[in-house]
């Protein structure tokens, strides 16, 4: 199974740089993966339709588990997290899609893509939090899966 994480914009804050360039690290002893910041995409979050940017994300990577970041998604636990991710590496998922928009969300049909809309926290958070979050979050979940003393 790969793992692609996929957010709009570049994470400007050195310090959760820094905490995402490590969990990255430790992530690759477990799964392939990959984290691409690309341009926020030109778009409201209230319109219906599919903007290019959002056509282009979906057509590259059409054969995805697609897990979308958003606020009003469905909640688990790290344990529950981990739980899912291993049902998805013994279902044979090939590729699950990590997406976390910019600052103006997601449009509405955009969203209708989305396999799973996660929410990490009813808590606010920056975007670049949830970014460092996330990564961790998959970790731990990894190291949970092999029984890694880190999730304790």
């Amino acid at each position: 199974m790969r793992i692609h994480f996929y957010w709009e914009g570049k994470t400007k804050d050195a310090n959760l740089r820094a905490l995402i360039a490590e969990y990255s690290k430790r992530l690759q002893g477990f799964v392939e993966f990959r984290v691409e910041e690309v341009k926020d995409f030109k778009r409201r979050s209230r319109i219906s339709r599919l903007t290019p940017d959002e056509q282009r994300l979906l057509r590259r990577h059409k054969s995805a588990f697609k897990v979308f970041l958003d606020p009003k998604g469905r909640q688990m636990s790290s344990e529950e997290f981990s739980h899912w991710l291993g049902e998805h590496a013994l279902r044979g998922t090939k590729e699950l899609l990590f997406v976390l928009s910019g600052p103006e969300g997601f449009s509405s049909a955009f969203l209708e893509k989305a396999d799973l809309r996660l929410s990490l926290t009813r808590m606010t958070l920056t975007h670049e939090w949830a970014r460092a979050l996330l990564v961790e979050q998959v970790y731990r979940g990894f190291t949970i899966l092999r029984g890694h003393p880190y999730s304790r």
